[in-house]
């Protein structure tokens, strides 16, 4: 059976390039157009895939092919010496398979970000993406009975991001390093690309949670230990360490506190971090975290709506 290679967008810094993806020995198409039943089916069916271990992936990168092997998962992460020094923002790279004599070839994109003091991380599920994470019944219902086209974005979340990603910048071709960090699986990652660019948000790195094999790992996606976030999120930082930061999250799960254990560790990187209220009432224990955040000079803002986390962004001086 021929193999599938399904890359994800990279990023690098001045010494070292990271480029990832999956290759599998089976996959279904997800046409992010089908209701109802049919879209629970291309949900579930992201769930079934089979992945191919020991694999060998070759990296094109400048005029060298390097040449790994795939994971247990079917998972590949190249982690590359630069030697010579990129250009600034978003470029092209290209991964290839050896297959019945002939080459699988698949290209995506990487980010160098441009020289600046931001860099922005974002949750994902009830951060600007409406998911009923607290109520799982009504996630799972939501994400098998609504299709792509029929999800929500929070009001006002998108000038915000926006502004975020052009904040400081003398040109539309300059963006800030944006970094979507979720709870979620590599299965869904099709469909948080397709979202985010049908409701112009920024283009982003996006890491996600080990990819999932089978049909009953679907009923417990996004759940679980979170501690890949925190790992995720601390590479980052330590990855671009000239960066600060803007972290921006909601209280449904496990955010602030991920968050606190990060601007602890940080404390001179983060700038500001920003929570989405999901609930009727703030929580007395996130109120607390951010308290604490505030003792370390770390500018917070615990909003219901997405207008209060812009007018605080300004009056920060984030944006404009």
């Amino acid at each position: 059976m021929k193999p599938i290679l399904q890359l994800y967008r990279g990023y690098a810094n001045e010494q070292e390039l990271i480029v990832m993806g999956h290759v599998f020995k089976r996959t279904y198409d997800y046409d992010f157009q089908k209701k109802n039943f049919k879209n629970a089916t291309s949900i579930i069916n992201q769930f079934r895939i089979k992945t191919i271990k020991n694999y060998d992936v070759y990296l094109k990168c400048g005029n060298l092919e390097i040449h790994s092997k795939t994971l247990d998962d079917g998972y590949f992460k190249f982690c590359i010496p630069i030697e010579k020094e990129f250009d600034f923002g978003w470029m092209e790279y290209e991964v290839s398979l050896k297959y019945k004599g002939g080459t699988i070839t698949s290209k995506d994109s990487f980010i160098r970000p441009h020289k600046g003091n931001l860099g922005i991380i974002s949750d994902i599920d009830d951060t600007f993406l409406i998911s009923h994470t607290k109520n799982i019944f009504k996630k799972i219902y939501i994400l098998l009975f609504r299709n792509v086209n029929d999800r929500k974005v929070f009001k006002d979340v998108v000038p915000h991001y926006q502004a975020l990603s052009s904040a400081g910048r003398n040109n539309k071709e300059e963006q800030n390093a944006f970094f979507y960090i979720s709870s979620s699986e590599w299965n869904l990652y099709r469909f948080i690309t397709k979202f985010t660019k049908l409701h112009q948000l920024p283009r982003a790195v996006i890491l996600l949670k080990d990819i999932k094999r089978g049909v009953t790992d679907f009923f417990m996606s996004g759940r679980g230990n979170h501690d890949h976030k925190f790992d995720k999120i601390k590479h980052v930082l330590e990855f671009y360490p000239h960066l600060k930061y803007v972290l921006l999250g909601d209280d449904s799960q496990h955010d602030p506190v991920l968050y606190e254990r990060i601007c602890k560790i940080f404390p001179l990187t983060v700038k500001a971090v920003y929570i989405r209220q999901t609930g009727k009432r703030e929580k007395k224990e996130t109120r607390v975290i951010l308290k604490n955040l505030e003792d370390l000079n770390i500018s917070v803002c615990y909003f219901k709506d997405s207008s209060q986390a812009i007018m605080h962004s300004r009056a920060l001086g984030i944006i404009k």
